[in-house]
């Protein structure tokens, strides 16, 4: 095997490992939620407290560089205002989607925002959308439906399901904002920089709010609430970020896009064995679906409009 091919390799790799971590998070959540008594206001604080180092170092780092191009007022505006609405807002809606319905559900909701960053792209900026676009929307819609009747369904005791899986969706429109607007900003201040300052103004507005909201101590809680919320923050933040950024340097945006589609699969197989949860047949034929339908968009999108979470 020569050096070029074992590159590319391990490139494939890092970047399905990536993929895989991301997918923990909602794992995490949900064991959290099962095992003790935190909320999801306090169990989002506790995920960005022990995240907030690495990415204050990052910046850090960034900032040091010879090579770094000073931010100007616009620029802190928009990486604090886009950091805060995809981290901040995104995650917020998310963890409190998830104690309503399954890890499952969650990420097959969540994995649709390719659609909606291209219907933004198309209603902001005037992007044409193409016919193949359109037929790629309709597929991954058909297959979220399919997705999402089967579990109604089959979860017929839990009565708030729609609410959570409106919570989860709405998360995913944020996150899509927060993909249209950092891919007009990254070209000029950097993927490494903006990344370490969004995440970093994230971290600060989820701790604000938790401040605001709450008048109980972080640090009053089972120790099952910290293991979870070290191994969410370390292995479904950090650990994944820096992993989907080197898998995309060594193979290319395209096929870590795809490879990146390995994640509402990981998520669904990842709770079957950790939560129990049934994997149901019209689930499948759903994220089958979906798959498809983001592919079919994200082929030709470039590296920094199509990432993979959260």
């Amino acid at each position: 095997m020569n050096i070029k091919n074992s590159y590319f390799i391990t490139g494939v790799l890092i970047a399905f490992m990536g993929a895989v971590c991301f997918s923990t998070k909602a794992i995490f959540v949900k064991l959290a939620y099962r095992d003790t008594t935190v909320d999801a206001v306090t169990l989002l604080a506790l995920r960005m407290i022990f995240s907030l180092p690495f990415f204050v170092i990052s910046a850090f780092v960034s900032s040091s560089k010879k090579t770094n191009t000073k931010f100007t007022l616009t620029q802190w505006l928009a990486v604090a205002f886009i950091g805060c609405i995809g981290y901040y807002v995104s995650s917020l809606l998310d963890f409190l989607g998830l104690q309503y319905v399954s890890a499952g559900i969650e990420r097959l909701i969540l994995f649709i925002y390719p659609t909606l960053v291209l219907l933004m792209s198309s209603l902001i900026f005037k992007v044409q959308i193409k016919k193949y676009q359109w037929i790629a929307i309709a597929i991954t819609y058909a297959g979220l439906l399919i997705a999402f009747w089967g579990e109604a369904t089959f979860d017929t005791s839990n009565p708030d399901f729609y609410k959570g899986a409106i919570l989860i969706f709405i998360c995913a429109i944020t996150y899509a904002v927060y993909i249209v607007g950092s891919g007009r900003i990254i070209p000029h201040v950097g993927a490494s920089k903006f990344n370490s300052y969004a995440m970093t103004f994230a971290c600060l507005g989820v701790l604000i709010h938790f401040w605001l909201v709450s008048d109980t101590s972080l640090f009053n809680y089972e120790i099952e609430v910290y293991y979870y919320s070290i191994a969410m923050a370390i292995l479904s933040t950090v650990v994944p970020s820096y992993l989907v950024t080197q898998g995309i340097k060594r193979i290319g945006s395209d096929n870590a896009a795809i490879i990146g589609s390995i994640g509402p699969v990981s998520t669904i197989i990842q709770a079957y064995i950790f939560l129990h949860e049934p994997i149901l047949a019209l689930q499948l034929a759903g994220t089958a679906l979906i798959l498809i339908g983001v592919l079919m968009i994200g082929r030709k999108r470039n590296a920094e409009k199509i990432k993979f979470k959260v």
